[in-house]
């Protein structure tokens, strides 16, 4: 997984495409990769049910 995990298990993260191969300690998952959504920044694995939000302070560029 990548970014930054946040207290609610929540993990935030700095690009609008991120990947989730699951939790090494339960076996894990095929890795896929997660567009998040451009009205509330989020994406949810379909797999494990992780939750990735953009952090608000991250700099991505309108064409991302």
């Amino acid at each position: 997984m990548t970014g930054q995990e946040a207290a609610n298990d929540t993990i935030l993260v700095t690009t609008t495409t991120v990947f989730c191969d699951g939790n090494k300690d339960t076996g894990g998952h095929p890795r896929v990769f997660l567009k998040l959504d451009d009205h509330d920044h989020e994406a949810v694995c379909p797999y494990c049910s992780q939750v990735f939000k953009l952090d608000p302070n991250a700099k991505v560029s309108a064409a991302h």
